[in-house]
């Protein structure tokens, strides 16, 4: 190889190139953008339809089915899934990874635009939301007070809204909790009738005294004058003061029908926040910021803000992300530094200090080149990268450790500085280049994965074949100037106290021990299947997982009460958990959302929309203990037990790609009643499942619905249209938004018509529905009970499903520590083989089995390329099918020690586990092939066989242990503080490596000699 020798002789050149490199490095790492975790954009439009006062049924016929059919034709779907509740639906479409989420948006909204004149004339708004990961909020605040008006809070809550949008890197503040203000007319029935006004010549007086038309323009000689018409409502005297009709010879007011006042809304949505009355303020930042430069400039604002406050309101943080990012940050980097520190003294102990500042030299030039590189590729500084970086770093330091120690050696020899720098590190520059190359092999694989999963990982590999190649690089190039620059000849005597400790036993145990293997190989291989065997066995212990759980102080409580419940009942659950976290010492803070759930404050967790019996309560810790946390969810699930009126999860934060829940099935039927049955059969059988908790089944609980059975011949009789009664009932259950108000602030309310009974305030009974009046089309009124029955009670569905167009229902549950989930749902799988399902009825495996099967078959298959992709680039160094072979035998002996360490150390075979084994197969390889590159030289310049074996394993074994002692060292602080989702990764490499090096200094040369032994009778023959 020339490259070295091209350094060496042109060092002020290659210094110009490090520098160049290594200062757009350091550039890099000052100015990129810093996340929590990798920004993945899940091509997915989900569309929201509200339709006040519909009923679950009427939501799937008449909105979710036609948009639906309109959207299942476009290509690319992986899957759809709408919900129809009271009064809105949902319809979530999800598309292959692989495809552009900006055009998919593009064509749901004109689909959906499509069939928009099917839809009924009196929906609310559509909205469309795309995926986004932007979507997460990085800051969640509270403006609290128990005395000021929401039009107070509201007030400030806009104030601090305005100034914090316009921070740079803001994407969206947005307002929650807070109910808007309505101009309501409340119309008495009783005044109406007596006056002979009907419901729809109010509403019809309203909308045309409140229209702006503009009434154009006149032109006199020299001048254009405008006119200006009466145009909308100025005041809510207008309103009140607006004519309706006319009765007994005068005419009729609003007022006189009706009271006119600016009110809230009925609250759907409650919030407090350490039990005081609270409305939220999230913050997300855009793409591609930093999240500390963001939350700067929000604190600066924040503080500002603090001095213009209302008196009686105070600003309390609920979440702030960018602490996370900073603890997660200073982790990693701690871990980096510890890493850098070990493979240092490592170094430094064992080939001393010349070589060790050689060696050193090349771990922040490699990380700041790889940072440099990763930043052009338009990735972010997140865990993942990070995490990367903490791989890769045992590894940078094995290319430069050959090269030392080969120049080393012929220094030892008697050659100049420089002829020996160029000569050790020419001489191994191919095997380096190949064993990088294996090593390289390994992560592409990872790179090119499909799915989020993939994309959630991406910037690990990447970020480990940024920083790898740098190293080589900088090992053929830089390390040899500075070995012809520093390196000395050193007698034996003279060298590291550790180095000669190696030499010792090179030349005694080791010796003698290779000189066995060599002699009694079947037995060697014999005893290493053995302990393979052993190992294979040992993994039915160790357990498949997924993602663990994500570790943070923080969890949320699910509360859900009976299906039809009201937002007081539910609010009453939350006074329940309220009660047990404010006398828990280690809870910081908790903020309780009652109607809906938390703004979205974790990547994989969605923003339920509101409900009336849904609440979700967000709990923050003091200190992130695990015992801690673990005791008081332990203590929250045992008390909600004696809680009869809702149920109480306990949600933690998980991990990886987002899931319902990691226990899951999907059940698909054609009638609701099977449905429910199927739903509730399976919900019995989870239950009884060890391990299970937090069993959900949304139509476990029923509800009941009134039934208004309209005589229609009756109605057609006395000319009531079926139209104008849906318009006077729903106008008497929940008002009517028939037009718009703005105040003399700007600000726009909807004007709501609504039947009351004498008290402005209240809301018809059922018993006013019989008496209600409803208009004919001869002008007259007649009472609702006079052509409909209303005392029909039947049972209704709090929602409809649907998964891929097929009603369906979702039953879940939550795993206990100490279980996994293929425990449970292998125990539910048997009983559902056996299950007489319903005519067109079947279940689907979802939850954590339906992404892990997903993801770990991408694994499979990146660990198939692996294996190809390393024998093709061995095959081409070699060329050979044999020689490769001989390598590829540390893989199974690298597999020993990865299953014993993490059966030992009580972690299970998770995704991060399933990653480390691809990257071992690219480490173990370098071993096995600077080993039989070695031997391969000697054999070629005429030594025998047994003799250039023996010769070439004490001659690299001390570049074998080094470069193996430092990628342990690099990853020991990943396996020991990395938690449950990177420490599993740490203990597959090191517990490989281990046996790997330890078993590769012996089978290897034993696999050799058994493979060569013909090519040696050969020779041996053509030699005589």
């Amino acid at each position: 190889m020339r490259l070295p020798g091209f350094a060496v002789k042109n060092h002020h050149f290659t210094l110009m190139i490090v520098t160049i490199f290594l200062v757009f490095g350091i550039y890099a790492f000052l100015t990129m953008p810093r996340t929590e975790d990798p920004q993945v954009v899940i091509p997915g439009v989900s569309v929201l339809v509200t339709y006040p006062g519909a009923n679950p049924k009427d939501i799937e016929q008449l909105v979710v089915d036609p948009i639906e059919k309109s959207i299942n034709g476009l290509e690319d779907i992986k899957r759809i899934e709408s919900y129809s509740g009271n009064s809105f639906g949902t319809v979530a479409v999800e598309f292959y990874f692989q495809t552009d989420a900006g055009e998919k948006f593009r064509e749901v909204v004109e689909k959906v635009n499509s069939v928009s004149m099917q839809l009924p004339q009196d929906i609310g708004e559509i909205r469309f939301i795309k995926y986004e990961v932007s979507s997460v909020n990085v800051l969640q605040l509270a403006l609290v007070s128990d005395t000021a008006s929401y039009r107070q809070l509201h007030s400030d809550a806009e104030a601090l809204q305005d100034r914090l949008s316009r921070v740079p890197g803001v994407r969206q503040a947005a307002i929650f909790a807070c109910p808007d203000e309505q101009v309501k007319v409340s119309a008495d029935i009783a005044r109406m009738s007596a006056m002979n006004i009907t419901l729809s010549r109010l509403i019809d007086a309203i909308q045309f005294s409140n229209i702006n038309i503009p009434g154009g323009s006149i032109e006199t000689r020299s001048r254009k004058i405008n006119i200006n018409t009466s145009g909308s409502f100025r005041s809510l005297k207008e309103i009140e003061n607006t004519v309706v009709g006319s009765s007994e010879g005068r005419l009729v007011y609003v007022n006189d029908v009706a009271d006119v006042f600016l009110g809230y809304e009925d609250k759907e949505y409650n919030a407090r926040f350490n039990g005081q009355r609270a409305i939220f303020i999230a913050v997300n930042q855009k793409d591609g910021s930093n999240i500390f430069h963001v939350m700067n400039g929000i604190r600066k604002e924040i503080n500002q803000f603090q001095e213009e406050i209302s008196p009686q309101i105070e600003l309390h943080t609920v979440f702030d992300q960018s602490n996370s990012v900073d603890e997660r940050f200073s982790s990693f980097f701690f871990n980096l530094l510890q890493g850098i520190i070990i493979v240092g003294l490592v170094i430094l102990l064992g080939v001393g200090l010349r070589e060790a500042m050689i060696v050193m030299a090349a771990v922040p030039l490699s990380i700041f080149f790889g940072i440099g590189f990763l930043h052009l590729s338009g990735f972010h500084l997140e865990q993942i990268s990070i995490a990367g970086l903490v791989i890769a770093l045992g590894m940078l330091v094995d290319n430069a450790i050959v090269v030392t120690e080969n120049v080393s050696r012929y220094l030892d020899l008697g050659l100049t500085k420089q002829e020996a720098a160029i000569k050790g590190a020419s001489e191994v520059g191919w095997a380096m280049v190949s064993a990088t190359a294996t090593t390289l092999c390994a992560f592409i694989p990872l790179m090119i994965m499909p799915d989020e999963t993939g994309e959630f990982i991406r910037s690990m590999p990447i970020t480990v074949i940024f920083t790898l190649s740098a190293s080589l690089f900088i090992a053929l190039t830089f390390s040899p100037y500075l070995g012809s620059i520093l390196l000395k000849k050193t007698e034996i005597a003279k060298k590291s106290i550790i180095n000669r400790r190696l030499i010792a036993f090179i030349e005694g145990p080791y010796s003698r021990l290779l000189d066995y293997s060599l002699k009694k190989p079947i037995r060697v291989l014999l005893s290493a299947a053995v302990v393979l065997i052993v190992s294979l066995w040992l993994f039915s212990f160790v357990g498949v997982s997924f993602f663990p759980k994500a570790e943070k102080p923080q969890f949320l409580v699910n509360v859900k009460t009976p299906s039809g419940s009201n937002l007081q009942e539910t609010d009453r659950a939350v006074y329940f958990i309220e009660d047990i976290l404010q006398n828990q010492p280690e809870v910081l803070r908790y903020a309780s959302n009652i109607g809906s759930g938390n703004p979205r404050i974790y990547y994989n967790v969605w923003y339920p929309s509101e409900n009336p019996n849904f609440a979700q309560i967000y709990v923050e810790l003091k200190e992130k203990n695990s015992q801690k946390q673990q005791d008081l969810i332990t203590l929250i699930r045992k008390k909600s037990r004696d809680y009869s009126g809702a149920t109480i999860e306990v949600k933690e934060l998980m991990q990886g790609s987002p899931v319902s829940a990691p226990v899951s099935f999907i059940l698909v039927a054609k009638s609701l009643e099977d449905l429910e049955t199927v739903a509730q059969d399976v919900e019995k059988l989870l239950k009884t499942m060890p391990g299970a908790l937090n069993v959900s089944n949304p139509l476990g609980t029923s509800r009941t619905d009134i039934k208004i059975d309209v005589n229609r011949e009756k109605a057609g009789m006395i000319g009531m249209p079926l139209a104008v009664i849906d318009k006077t009932i729903r106008a008497c259950v929940e008002g009517l938004a028939v037009s718009k108000f703005r105040d003399k602030d700007g600000r726009e309310h909807d004007i709501l018509v609504q039947l009351t009974s004498g008290n402005a305030h209240a809301k018809l009974g059922i018993s006013d529905l019989r008496k209600l009046q409803v208009s004919t089309l001869s002008g007259k009124n007649d009472i609702l009970g006079a052509v409909a029955n209303i005392d029909n009670f039947e049972p209704g569905f709090s929602g409809i499903s649907h998964y891929d167009l097929e009603r369906s229902v979702e039953v879940t549950a939550d795993v206990a520590d100490g279980y996994t989930v293929d425990d449970i749902v292998k125990g539910v799988l048997k009983h559902l083989e056996q299950y007489k399902w319903p005519r067109g009825s079947r279940y689907i495996i979802s939850g954590e089995l339906e992404s892990r099967e997903s993801s770990f078959g991408g694994m499979g298959v990146a660990l198939i390329i692996a294996l190809l992709a390393i024998f093709g680039v061995l095959v081409f160094q070699f060329r050979s099918f044999s020689q490769p072979l001989i390598i590829f035998a540390t893989i199974p002996l690298a597999m020993i020690g990865s299953i014993a360490a993490l059966f030992f150390t009580g972690n299970s075979f998770s995704f991060t586990a399933f990653v480390g084994l691809i990257a071992l197969i690219g480490i173990v390889v370098n071993n096995a092939i600077i080993l039989v590159d070695y031997t391969n030289q000697l054999y070629a310049q005429g030594v025998k066989l047994s003799e250039a074996l023996v010769t070439a394993c004490k001659t690299r074994f001390i570049s074998i242990i080094l470069t193996t002692v430092t990628t342990i060292g690099g990853l020991f602080p990943l396996a020991i503080q990395g938690g449950s989702l990177w420490a599993p990764l740490g203990w597959t490499i090191s517990g490989g490596l281990i046996t790997s090096t330890v078993l590769t200094l012996l089978v290897v040369p034993v696999i050799y000699r058994l493979l060569a032994s013909r090519k040696e009778k050969r020779r041996s023959k053509s030699i005589a």
